[in-house]
């Protein structure tokens, strides 16, 4: 009996003094496992190398114009037609990509920066700082993200970076109430009050000892945060107040497309494509994120 106690013993010790980097590995062996994940990591990194590199694999200019070949269908040389204008879709998609993703993952960085600090604050604090931040994200979230991100906007003007303000703002909330609800559940905990004892400030309190506790989750909703970005960034070109000619974004492209949906409707259906494989792939990688880095899923 003494010698299974100690064998028990012995197991939990060694799971606890488990090494970071065998925890990476597992993290690694787990996400390998999940093919939906690796389907999505994988178009992603060829994304960000189209968007690297676009210039190069780019046939013609893609602001080029030449009226006399406007809607030429898909062929040898322009593989994905020409729209209205004569320039090649096929460049501009590769263009587009570049403006999606900066767009993208900028937006994320500003809400997830912003919504992390207001989160931990009203975590951390409580009492009206909680109240007040709160209540002013509970209003952010009645109000649908898209139309708000119109009101910002209308507010702000036209342009890329007026498009990477207001998508980065309308996120804002749900990163707050992540890690807000995160360290509401783990502040209380003996580690953390131990912190305090030894005079330990509530700054290096939260960013120290209860951040990495949350980390898993803003990771997992910033993947999933990319992608919605990126509907909003051609939500917003579709309707004319977002990226703004001469530069080629999807949406911009599908809403300049849309008269022509019978008499061409290629040039919808590849920007269309574009947009959903880039949306499909950020969303497969967020899920496999969430059950490699959720301890219960790897074991299952």
């Amino acid at each position: 009996m003494d010698s299974a106690n100690n064998n028990a013993a012995a197991g939990k010790n060694a799971a606890a003094l488990e090494k970071p980097e065998s925890q990476l590995r597992q993290m690694w062996d787990s996400l390998k496992s999940n093919k939906g994940a690796m389907v999505g990591l994988v178009i992603i990194l060829l994304l960000v190398l189209i968007a690297v590199f676009g210039k190069l694999l780019m046939p013609f200019d893609p602001n080029s114009l030449d009226m006399s070949a406007s809607f030429i269908h898909p062929n040898g040389e322009h593989w994905f037609g020409t729209d209205q204008l004569g320039r090649d879709i096929f460049s501009r998609i590769i263009d587009g990509a570049h403006i999606s993703l900066t767009v993208g993952l900028s937006a994320v960085a500003i809400s997830l920066t912003i919504g992390t600090l207001l989160g931990a604050a009203a975590g951390y604090r409580g009492g009206k700082t909680d109240t007040i931040i709160m209540r002013i994200m509970d209003m952010m979230l009645a109000i649908p993200s898209i139309l708000l991100a119109i009101a910002f906007m209308a507010a702000l003007g036209k342009g890329i970076d007026k498009a990477v303000i207001a998508i980065g703002l309308v996120s804002i909330p749900e990163y707050a109430r992540i890690v807000r609800g995160s360290i509401l559940s783990v502040k209380e905990n003996d580690y953390v009050q131990a912190a305090k004892v030894v005079g330990n400030k509530g700054p290096r309190i939260v960013f120290k000892h209860i951040m990495p506790n949350v980390l898993s989750s803003i990771v997992v909703r910033a993947t999933l945060g990319i992608s919605t970005a990126v509907l909003d960034t051609s939500a917003l070109g579709f309707l004319g107040l977002g990226v703004q000619p001469p530069y080629a974004e999807w949406g911009d492209m599908l809403g300049r497309a849309r008269g022509f949906i019978f008499s061409a409707p290629y040039t919808l259906i590849f920007p269309g494509v574009a947009i959903t494989i880039t949306v499909l792939a950020f969303n497969l990688l967020g899920d496999g994120l969430r059950d490699a880095l959720d301890p219960k899923a790897r074991k299952r």
